[in-house]
C-alpha cells in the first residue's frame, strides 16, 4: 500500500505530465503575484507554457520579484508590472492582452489597526479596480478571483459535527462587522462587489474560496499563515483563536485556480478545505513527523477526534483536485520552514 507521501507525489506527477504545456500560446495575468498563492499559481502556469503578465507592489523590491524571475520559464514568459490596488486604471497595461486574469492580490491581515484603511479599502476597491481594467479588454474570457472561507461560514448558523459547510454559504457583513473580524469582512465585502460587478459588466467570474494555507514556501518573506505554524511550534500559540484548524495545501489551491480557468464548464464558487480539525490534531501529527520536537504540552488531549464540523468537497472534485494529505502538507510546510531558516531544530 503507498504511503499518503508517495500516493500525493505519484497523483501530482501524473497531473503535472499530462497537463504540461495546456497553455502555450495563451496570456494571462496574476495579481499580486509576490505573495503566497501566487508564487506557486506563477510556478504552475509558466510549467504549463503559459506567458503570464504578473504584478506586484514594488518592481525594485527583489524580495517580491526574484524569486518570480528565477522561476522555470520566467526569462522567456514571464513580464512583470507595477500596480496599485487602490490605484483605478493600474492594471490596464497588465491585463492588456490576456484571455485569463487570476486576481489574488488582497491584504491577509489578521489584526489591524485601521480596519478600512488596511483591509477594506484595498480588498473591495482593488478587486473592482482589477475588474474595471478586465471590462475594457475583449480578449479576456474568464476571470478568477481568490476569495476565501472567510467570506463563507462567518455567519450565525450553528456549528455541529453534523454540519457540512458549502457554497451555499456566505458570511454575514453584519455579524462581521459587530464581531469585528475585519479580515472576514474585508473578503465578504470584496466578494459581493466582484460578483455584483462581474453581472453588470458581463464578465465570467469564479472565485476560489481556500481556508488557512500551507504548504512550501516560494516566496522570501514569512507570510501570514507560515507564520501561524512557526508561532505554534516555537511558542504553543493557536493559528486561529476558535483552535480550529480548516487547512488546504497551497499547491492544491494553485491547481485550483488553473483548473477554474481551463475547465470551460467552471462557475461560481469553490470551496477549497482538506482537513477541518482542532490544534490538538495538528500537534499529534507533528509529534509523529518530529519525534524530538518539544512542542508544548498544551495541546494533550486525548479525547477521540470527531472533527467540529465538515466542508463539502464535491464541487472541489469537479475541478479535478485530488486533495494533498494533512500529514503530506505539514511535513512539506516545516520542511521549507528551515529551509528558508524561519524554523530551527
Amino acid at each position: 500500500m503507498l504511503t499518503p507521501l508517495v500516493k500525493a507525489n505519484t497523483t501530482h506527477a501524473r497531473e503535472r505530465e499530462r497537463e504540461k504545456m495546456s497553455g502555450r500560446g495563451k496570456v494571462v495575468c496574476v495579481t499580486g503575484a509576490s505573495g503566497y498563492i501566487a508564487s506557486w499559481l506563477v510556478k504552475m502556469l509558466l510549467d504549463r507554457g503559459y506567458t503570464v503578465k504578473a504584478t506586484v507592489r514594488n518592481l525594485s523590491d527583489p524580495k517580491r520579484t526574484a524569486h518570480l524571475l528565477g522561476l522555470d520559464g520566467a526569462k522567456e514568459r514571464l513580464h512583470l508590472f507595477e500596480a496599485n490596488l487602490l490605484e483605478e486604471g493600474s492594471f490596464d497595461v497588465a491585463v492588456d492582452g490576456c484571455e485569463g486574469v487570476f486576481h489574488t492580490a488582497s491584504p491577509v491581515i489578521l489584526s489591524a489597526t485601521d480596519p478600512q484603511a488596511e483591509l477594506i479599502d484595498p480588498a473591495v476597491k482593488g478587486t473592482l479596480n482589477v475588474l474595471t481594467s478586465c471590462a475594457k479588454v475583449s480578449s479576456i474570457k474568464r476571470v478568477v478571483v481568490t476569495s476565501s472561507m472567510a467570506s463563507v461560514r462567518f455567519n450565525r448558523k450553528p456549528l455541529n459535527p453534523d454540519v457540512v459547510i458549502d457554497e451555499t454559504w456566505f458570511s454575514d457583513p453584519v455579524f462581521c462587522q459587530e464581531s469585528k473580524l475585519w479580515y472576514m469582512l474585508s473578503k465578504t465585502l470584496a466578494e459581493e462587489a466582484a460578483w455584483k460587478f462581474a453581472k453588470q459588466s458581463g464578465i465570467d467570474l469564479v472565485t476560489i474560496h481556500p481556508d488557512y494555507v500551507i504548504g512550501p514556501l516560494l516566496q522570501p518573506i514569512l507570510n501570514t499563515t507560515s507564520e501561524g505554524i512557526v508561532d505554534f511550534i516555537n511558542h504553543g500559540k493557536e493559528m486561529l483563536s476558535s483552535g480550529i484548524f480548516l487547512c488546504v495545501d497551497v499547491r492544491d489551491v494553485a491547481y485550483g485556480h488553473i483548473q477554474a480557468f481551463e475547465i470551460p464548464s467552471a462557475n461560481g464558487r469553490y470551496c477549497l478545505a482538506e482537513t477541518v480539525t482542532y490544534c490538538s490534531e495538528i500537534q499529534k501529527i507533528l509529534h509523529k513527523l518530529y519525534p524530538t520536537l518539544n512542542l508544548p504540552k498544551k495541546y494533550t488531549d486525548e479525547k477521540p477526534f470527531v472533527p467540529p464540523y465538515q466542508v463539502s468537497k464535491e464541487r472541489a472534485k469537479n475541478l479535478g483536485i485530488d486533495f494533498l494529505p494533512l500529514e503530506v502538507s505539514l511535513k512539506a510546510t516545516v520542511e521549507s520552514l528551515k529551509e528558508k531558516k524561519f524554523l530551527s531544530f
